[in-house]
């Protein structure tokens, strides 16, 4: 059995997610029917983070499993043949034994994209247009509440979860004039499912001035309860952008 890191890059707007789901369309799914079709041979993709379905990534990591042994760039060129062009294998490198792609991990970056006016049509699904006026400083303060260790479980999904707490290492941000946007990212080292566009989509509402505060924010961190009416920020904004392991330097 021979074993590969890869890093994968794909635009989810027209998948399932990251997972193989039964009569589902699905980013491993996928690039284990590329493979197949290339190498005639059975192949084990296992995925550092389960995007969900519409979220994108520019640097998800995997581990492949496969009797295939051959050089990691013939494979890459073989490889991306197969595969549609909102997915691409952006690296793979032979490793000697089977890891778990969590195993290692110190950070992960996510990002949130969203739009105060209207987009234009080549950027408008990578991110939420929220038609309202919004207080930026607001938004600022508000995503600042969730940095640090906190449970989390008032913004996850997910009734069979033990342990919710985690950590945000910090939260900042900025403009993007390329595409009139603003960008949230979100750095820690690992999060829960929906944790991003949970928080991303309480702290909006917020700064849009709504009913919503605050405070209003802390109390229902501290409820440790899902069950709120504040929204949960749609997929197409969210990037997995980068996963920082042990003994590496700089981006992939």
């Amino acid at each position: 059995m021979t074993y590969y890191r890869i890093v994968v890059a794909y635009d989810g707007t027209d998948y399932h997610g990251w997972q193989i789901q039964p009569g589902a369309t699905t980013i491993s799914g996928t690039l284990i029917t590329a493979f197949s079709k290339m190498f005639s041979q059975e192949v084990k993709i296992l995925g550092a983070s389960r995007t969900d379905a519409g979220v994108h990534a520019l640097c998800q990591v995997a581990i492949v499993q496969t009797m295939v042994d051959i050089d990691p760039e013939q494979m890459l060129r073989a490889w991306s043949k197969a595969t549609p062009p909102d997915i691409v294998i952006r690296k793979i490198q032979k490793i000697p034994n089977l890891i778990h792609p969590h195993d290692g991990v110190v950070q992960k970056t996510y990002a949130y994209y969203f739009f105060l006016d209207r987009p234009m049509p080549n950027v408008q699904r990578y991110g939420w247009y929220t038609y309202h006026p919004m207080d930026l400083d607001l938004l600022r303060r508000a995503l600042s509440i969730f940095v640090g260790t906190h449970d989390f479980r008032s913004f996850c999904s997910g009734n069979d979860l033990t342990d919710t707490i985690r950590r945000i290492d910090s939260i900042d941000v900025s403009y993007v004039p390329s595409w009139n946007a603003y960008r949230i990212e979100m750095k820690g080292k690992s999060f829960l499912r929906y944790m991003v566009r949970r928080i991303v989509g309480a702290c909006l509402e917020v700064a849009l001035c709504s009913d919503a505060r605050l405070d209003d924010l802390k109390v229902i961190l501290e409820k440790k309860n899902p069950r709120h009416t504040l929204p949960n920020a749609p997929a197409k904004g969210l990037f997995l952008e980068q996963i920082k392991y042990e003994g590496e330097e700089g981006r992939l």
